[in-house]
């Protein structure tokens, strides 16, 4: 990123990541994030636990309290928390000061706000979540930690509004389990990803000491996905990726890839 970067804003900076489509039809709103979607081309809920997240007390209890405690019961007592939790996206992204990085399905922001720490004033973060109540706490935030390399959009995380190779980096925790085609997701990440570029990507397993009966149960149940052990993997190897690495802890997988040039 030349030194020009750094006098331009994260907003004028994010929407030059963005297709001609979605510079036009989008806005930016009151509290402070670029809204594309609306009542016909926000994407359908998967269920009850999806739902949640577009409720007003959640967003409000997401980073102290909601998150941190739901990742302890899928992770296990012994299995990372959450400022680990970031520090192992940002050891599998790379990066690095100047970079520029998607989180998607960011949620408040919490893991956004730290990559944009990361990458410093020449670099951006860019988040988009599909929640405005998640993005209007989210706003606020930033605004709070004078985050001014960080950006927030509101659209669909399973088709991206960005062009093809705009991130050297995008992240995904805590998310794919509830998109109704996570690898039609995995696929647009992959799109926008540029050559060289990093994937990290914390999402469901299944042990193997689960009976399987229950997995279709707990699937209709919350709307959540829970992926087989080799299924991420295998998805990442079949679109380009290299260097994979994956980490188990409890119901939870975190897995990382370098995109081949």
């Amino acid at each position: 990123m030349d030194a020009s970067a750094e006098t331009q804003s994260a907003r004028e900076r994010a929407l030059t990541l963005l297709d001609s489509r979605s510079r036009e039809r989008g806005r930016w709103t009151e509290p402070g994030y670029f809204d594309l979607l609306d009542d016909e081309t926000a994407p359908e809920s998967t269920g009850p636990t999806q739902d949640l997240m577009l409720t007003r007390l959640v967003p409000m209890v997401y980073e102290r309290w909601w998150r941190p405690a739901l990742g302890r019961a899928m992770k296990g007592v012994t299995g990372p928390g959450m400022s680990e939790e970031v520090r192992i996206a940002r050891l599998l992204l790379g990066l690095s000061a100047g970079h520029t990085v998607l989180d998607v399905a960011c949620g408040p922001g919490n893991f956004t706000r730290s990559f944009g720490r990361t990458v410093g004033s020449r670099g951006l973060a860019v988040g988009i979540d599909a929640s405005p109540t998640m993005l209007t706490r989210g706003a606020h935030d930033l605004l709070r930690d004078r985050a001014d390399n960080v950006a927030l959009i509101r659209g669909d995380a399973t088709d991206l509004p960005f062009l093809a190779g705009s991130f050297d980096a995008v992240c995904c925790f805590a998310a794919l389990h509830l998109f109704s085609d996570p690898f039609a997701a995995l696929a647009d990440m992959t799109r926008v990803l540029a050559p060289g570029g990093r994937i990290a990507v914390m999402t469901s397993v299944r042990r193997q000491v689960q009976l399987p009966p229950l997995k279709p149960l707990i699937e209709r149940g919350s709307g959540m996905r829970v992926f087989e052990h080799d299924e991420i993997v295998a998805k990442l190897q079949a679109l380009g990726f290299c260097d994979i690495h994956q980490r188990v802890s409890g119901l939870v997988q975190f897995v990382g890839g370098r995109l081949e040039a």
